[in-house]
């Protein structure tokens, strides 16, 4: 894993050093339910902030990450519905995000930096099951923002509006019985199941249906990274 993870963490370290000090590098990090994208995302990040401590020791750190799983309508919203029962057993499809608001904030952050200028971001309450606003601070020190999702690369209405924003846009491809067997095991540790048979269902008829709508409709991207069974990635 460690030689191709700094393949790419070089590649955006050598793009923040070119970029305008009033600018953020923004990276978009897209996949399937279970490929692995929230790990790289983070590694990514902690990467890129270790390089910058070792240059400028007292600086602070340049880069941060923002999961999507913000951008859930709440469990209020999906009762809302006309269909709630559909809703809230699809929840994580697009049409159960807030495709608006993520795209205002991917604007946001897009904007020249304002000095001593704070944007919040909303994170995901897993004890609440629900989302928990303004929640993740991105401070003007932030020049490099590491965003992952399901949608970040969607080829659809308003996401991908927000994608043409980002500097770099990277796809991880995992094999669906890969992710299948990770999601249903992540099911039952997060609470969602009881077991494993339950987790199965829901990855089955839900995180994978996501994932093939996600593979079908993605956008041209920067970088391909294959996340193997072992995970492990493999940057092509």
């Amino acid at each position: 894993m460690e030689p191709q993870v700094q393949k790419l963490v070089d590649k955006v370290w050598k793009s923040y050093l070119n970029t305008p000090q009033d600018q953020r590098l923004l990276i978009g990090i897209g996949g399937i339910p279970g490929s692995g994208k929230t790990t790289l995302a983070q590694t990514i990040t902690s990467k890129l902030n270790a390089l910058a401590a070792a240059a400028s020791p007292n600086a602070p750190p340049p880069a941060i990450f923002l999961p999507m799983d913000g951008f859930h309508l709440t469990r209020a919203e999906l009762s809302a519905m006309p269909d709630p029962v559909t809703a809230h057993a699809r929840r994580g499809a697009p049409y159960t995000f807030d495709a608006h608001k993520f795209h205002a904030l991917v604007q946001s952050l897009r904007r020249p930096i304002s000095s001593g200028e704070t944007i919040y971001a909303p994170s995901f309450d897993h004890a609440v099951k629900d989302p928990k606003e303004n929640d993740i601070a991105v401070l003007s020190t932030h020049r490099v923002v590491v965003i992952e999702g399901n949608y970040v690369a969607l080829n659809k209405e308003v996401w991908r509006d927000a994608a043409l924003l980002f500097d770099e846009l990277w796809f991880v491809e995992v094999d669906f019985e890969v992710a299948r067997k990770r999601l249903r095991e992540r099911h039952v540790r997060a609470g969602i199941v009881q077991t494993i048979e339950e987790g199965d269902a829901r990855a089955t008829e839900n995180d994978l249906v996501n994932g093939k709508e996600i593979v079908d409709c993605s956008l041209q991207v920067h970088e391909l990274i294959q996340s193997r069974e072992d995970g492990t990635w493999v940057h092509e």
